[in-house]
């Protein structure tokens, strides 16, 4: 009883205060207590309910008021519109890949390796010694140190072939991440309004780096075999465009990976229209059943600007990547680096030339080729049992992702809730084309958390695709 006269004291004072002013004092106890016939202990309790709920505020020794309502003040940005103008390219926000998602999911759209595929010893164990050394406190060269450079020097030269001349350290520039690397690029050898040719689909950071550079994109359609060299050449000859943004290795997203026919004829292409092959070699670490083969160590006169990360295969923390360039190219990029951020963490740098010097580091590489394949075969298998209308569109022989079209029917944005609806998060394809979707695709990464949960995943994936069209 004494809750619900408590209750019933609440609800009343509540109407009062609705048509009472702001600061106007409640009755006194006393009289509260005679009017609801109530104990004083329940006056009390249901003007705790109402000082909890903001509605009353409590004087010692003068009594008990309603509280005022402050409305927060809002904010005016609209002077901002005129200072800033229109903006030169509407960027996209932050894609699906990049999301973080709750702990009960299955992650089929992030484009990281989960952690238990990284070198998790080796890189606690490089991160505690480099915080004893001399990189916790000094300033690294703008194009890094001279030990990782010359690392990613020699890991290209072990590909260059007998004849053709070997990178060396002083072509390296050591980035934060491949992804400032792409847009310095960009801003330095493409540069504004410019054309850039790029494989279609390609990876979204490439779109969006391009996007934000005011570079404009001149799409290639890209086959399970790769871009036609006929359509670069003729791409080339109708735009007088100079520089060609691909992936031979393990493409993301669709894992494509060149032949060593196709990567010869590209570059003699990019040789006869005096352009560059802007390489992103992203996934070398990840190849399951072939292994990466450079288009850059079949260069040695500064046709081809190449990429390589060790953010995905050493650790998301380590965001260290290189760009190796010779000549004025070159020249240009550290230009722009040194505006963009001067230089790279040397204890991001010193750590990760400790994990990839360790003896463990290939030993690791070994059992992430063997988990790789696990896992993108059982996702595969999974898919073909309880998703068959989900067409993979070729089976990589490397990389991290699987690409699916779906049936052309399919809603792709009712699908995509639909699976999220079920706890399953995947990443809608039309992220990854430079111009208009070819047709309702998905991307979907084999090496998150979790693999056993990937039938299940499959079956769900089945029935959004009956729910939704397909």
């Amino acid at each position: 009883m004494t809750n619900d006269s408590s209750n019933r004291i609440v609800v009343a004072l509540q109407k009062w205060i609705a048509a009472a002013p702001a600061g106007a004092k409640l009755p006194s106890t006393r009289s509260l207590v005679a009017r609801h016939e109530a104990s004083p202990v329940t006056v009390q309790k249901a003007l705790r309910t109402l000082t909890g709920q903001g509605l009353i505020e409590s004087r010692p020794g003068v009594g008990t008021f309603v509280r005022a309502v402050r409305t927060a003040k809002l904010s005016d940005f609209g002077w901002q519109t005129g200072a800033l103008g229109s903006p030169r390219n509407r960027l996209s926000p932050a894609p699906a890949a990049m999301r973080v998602a709750p702990v009960d999911t299955i992650t089929l759209h992030s484009g990281y390796p989960d952690r238990e595929l990284l070198p998790e010893r080796l890189v606690r164990a490089a991160l505690a010694r480099v915080g004893r050394s001399d990189a916790a406190l000094t300033r690294s060269p703008i194009t890094g140190v001279p030990e990782l450079q010359s690392w990613f020097a020699a890991e290209l030269a072990a590909a260059t072939p007998a004849g053709v001349a070997r990178p060396q350290t002083s072509d390296v520039i050591v980035l934060p991440g491949s992804q400032s690397g792409l847009s310095s690029i960009f801003r330095a050898l493409v540069t504004d309004g410019r054309p850039l040719l790029i494989e279609s689909p390609s990876y979204w950071g490439a779109i969006l780096a391009a996007a934000q550079a005011g570079v404009r994109l001149v799409p290639i359609a890209s086959g399970p075999a790769g871009p036609d060299p006929e359509d670069v050449a003729r791409a080339f000859e109708e735009t007088g465009a100079r520089a060609f943004y691909a992936q031979p290795n393990y493409a993301n997203p669709t894992g494509t990976q060149w032949s060593a026919t196709t990567g010869h004829q590209i570059l003699d292409v990019i040789r006869t229209y005096g352009a560059f092959l802007i390489e992103d070699d992203w996934a070398h670490d990840f190849g399951i059943s072939t292994n990466p083969s450079p288009i850059a160590a079949q260069d040695d006169n500064g046709h081809v600007v190449y990429i390589r990360s060790l953010t995905k295969s050493v650790s998301p923390a380590l965001r260290v990547a290189a760009i190796i360039a010779r000549g004025p190219a070159r020249d240009r990029i550290v230009a722009d680096r040194a505006a963009a951020s001067m230089y790279v963490s040397g204890i991001l740098q010193a750590a990760a030339l400790d994990v990839v010097t360790q003896p463990g580091w290939l030993t690791h590489l070994r059992g992430l080729r063997q988990q790789l394949l696990s896992r993108r075969d059982l996702l595969i298998d999974s898919l073909a049992q309880h998703a068959p209308l989900a067409h993979l569109t070729a089976t990589p022989p490397g990389g991290l992702n699987l690409w699916l079209r779906l049936p052309d029917r399919t809603d792709l944005s009712a699908f995509i809730r639909e699976c999220e609806a079920q706890n399953v998060l995947v990443a809608p394809g039309t992220e990854w084309f430079p111009a208009e979707p070819t047709g309702p695709f998905v991307r979907l990464n084999y090496s998150g958390p979790n693999p056993g949960a990937y039938p299940e995943a499959a079956r769900i994936i089945g029935r959004a695709l009956d729910g939704t069209g397909g």
